[in-house]
């Protein structure tokens, strides 16, 4: 008889094939990351506005931030009176906010020029642009990680990079304003406030409401979006009996919002920075309700309607819808009764849905239509979300979302040559040779 020779067993560890998957995940994330750094930097110095490489809008952001590293203080007085802005745009830039005893500090507030400082005190204005391109970076790799609790890659971390190579996200990466940073901070929290529901540990709960306390700061319109996850990390410890945990965060975030408003009443005489702004009208722009009625007609604009509809330039957002539609139809047919993995793969993507809801409303609504504005940034809140949310969609209709997602990249690189060759070309609004702008 010849000696029998035992076959060894491969045992399959699920928690190493887990943790597998998430260094995988995470270098995926971090190729994402860095190669929409690149591209965001390629978009460093494209014009505005036509002689300008900056918007009004941006100017008085680097103003602020030039006080602040110069003198200390976010008080202007002494910055118009030496006109400093001339060294940063042409023409005149005129105070946005009224002196209050004898300070001016303008509505956009101090916080996102504080962040802005020590990039400004190193690089000047292209360290605050290759600084605020990273942090977009980081936002689109966060949101190839959201992606991934809807589908596996590559679906995840290419709808990710999709979404970050379309002309809004490459002219707002670098755009001096706080839409980009707020969105990366909401995506971070959203992350989070997952994981919270997973596992409801201590510190990624403490953790969200860290990211989501500064948004109020940065930007008003912002904070609606920033609230739905807010609300859903609190709902999903209280249901985990997490009290303690729980407090915790709401005091993070509770006490942010007092500050805010003690600061905005001593600065601008107000509870918010927009109080002692020179418009007539509340924060939104609106005086009445026949105003917020009017607005109704911008839900096709924002969309479709040239030359700065959102999905013009970014149709691959599209999907957005087809992901909705999925959510849909798997809640109707209760497939989470069927499979389990479902229900997690539902309530990420109504999180992120919901974020992506609460920012059009509030572009629809509530955020004035003064000022020039570049194709989708009143929308661009919420890229990294729906960059996650489209890509459950792009699962499941690959040829279609990659098809609109060659159209995204194709006008991204149309804009980025044009804006350069054309001297009358701008980006805020579109005008000159830059896609859609002759429709205008």
């Amino acid at each position: 008889m010849t000696d029998a020779v035992p076959r060894a067993r491969l045992r399959l560890d699920p928690a190493r094939i887990a943790r597998g998957r998430r260094v995988s995940g995470r270098r995926r994330g971090l190729l994402v990351g860095l190669l929409l750094f690149v591209v965001y930097a390629a978009g460093i110095g494209l014009h505005a506005q036509p002689g300008s490489d900056l918007r009004a809008a941006e100017a008085h952001i680097l103003l602020t931030t030039e006080s602040i590293v110069h003198d200390g203080d976010a008080e202007l007085t002494n910055q118009y009176r030496q006109r400093s802005w001339r060294d940063l745009r042409p023409g005149t830039l005129v105070p946005t906010a009224l002196a209050v005893d004898g300070r001016l500090s303008e509505p956009h507030g101090l916080v996102f020029p504080a962040l802005l400082a020590p990039a400004y005190a190193v690089g000047g204005r292209l360290g605050v642009e290759l600084f605020l391109a990273l942090i977009a970076a980081i936002g689109f790799a966060i949101a190839a990680a959201l992606a991934r609790r809807l589908v596996p890659d590559p679906w995840a971390s290419g709808t990710a990079l999709a979404v970050g190579l379309s002309p809004p996200a490459v002219i707002g990466a670098t755009t001096i304003a706080p839409v980009m940073t707020c969105a990366t901070l909401i995506a971070a929290a959203a992350l989070l406030a997952l994981r919270v529901r997973d596992n409801p540990l201590h510190g990624p709960a403490v953790g969200c409401a860290l990211l989501l306390a500064p948004v109020i700061w940065l930007s008003g319109p912002a904070t609606i979006p920033a609230a739905v996850v807010a609300v859903m990390l609190v709902r999903w410890l209280g249901r985990r009996r997490r009290t303690w945990t729980g407090i915790a965060a709401t005091e993070i975030l509770l006490m942010s919002v007092i500050i805010y408003v003690t600061v905005n009443d001593r600065l601008h005489d107000g509870l918010t920075a927009y109080a002692s702004s020179v418009l007539p009208h509340t924060p939104t722009g609106a005086a009445d309700i026949g105003d917020y009625a009017e607005r109704l007609t911008r839900l096709w604009r924002l969309l479709v309607t040239p030359p700065g509809g959102i999905l013009l330039y970014a149709p691959v957002l599209i999907l957005c819808a087809g992901s909705i539609g999925l959510l849909w139809r798997s809640r109707r047919d209760r497939l989470a009764r069927t499979f389990p993995q479902e229900a997690d793969i539902e309530v990420s993507a109504g999180l992120l849905a919901a974020v992506c809801l609460a920012a059009f409303i509030t572009a629809v609504l509530l955020i004035p239509a003064t000022g020039a504005r570049w194709p989708g940034e009143t929308l661009a809140v919420a890229l990294p979300c729906a960059a996650g949310l489209a890509a459950w969609a792009m699962r499941r209709w690959v040829r279609v979302g990659v098809a609109l997602a060659l159209v995204g990249v194709v006008l991204t690189a149309w804009i980025l040559i044009a804006a350069r060759v054309d001297d009358g070309a701008g980006l805020a609004p579109v005008r000159g040779s830059i896609p859609w702008a002759m429709l205008r």
